[in-house]
């Protein structure tokens, strides 16, 4: 479970977050994150100073029943919390959980969630669209990029 200090659970920080944070959609889920400075300055979601991140989770009856959104919602808050130490200070997350999710295992769910991430350069690492190139061999002719 993530500490009070760690949720973000006003409407208006939500809406904040939605409207002037980067996004990064994957098949199962859509993450918006906004950073804020790091030095002490306050908080564009809150007035008042967080010092470590925080996040939220949107999952809409498009998802599922009740029992289903409340699954979804306790996977992702579960992932989420793992990695709530590697953010920047004062970032602030909300999650969306997509159709598909319903269905989806955490494993899924954590893979979508780091590539996510990744792509906002939120965690280290290369971006989940960069995959390195695979190399030839010294000795192969030279791809003059016609495949005939």
């Amino acid at each position: 479970m993530l500490p009070a200090a760690a949720r973000l659970r006003r409407s208006e920080d939500f809406r904040v977050v939605l409207r002037r944070g980067s996004r990064a959609g994957r098949r199962r889920l859509v993450v918006h994150a906004l950073t804020t400075d790091p030095s002490g300055a306050t908080d564009t979601v809150r007035s008042t100073t967080v010092p470590g991140a925080r996040a939220g989770f949107v999952v809409s009856k498009a998802v599922g029943n009740s029992v289903v959104r409340h699954r979804v919602t306790r996977r992702l808050r579960h992932l989420v919390s793992a990695r709530l130490g590697t953010l920047p200070p004062g970032s602030a997350l909300v999650v969306r959980a997509l159709p598909p999710s319903a269905t989806a295992s955490s494993a899924e769910l954590g893979a979508d969630l780091d590539a996510a991430l990744r792509r906002l350069g939120l965690v280290p690492g290369r971006p989940a669209g960069d995959a390195p190139r695979p190399a030839r061999p010294a000795d192969a002719a030279p791809d003059h990029g016609s495949a005939v």
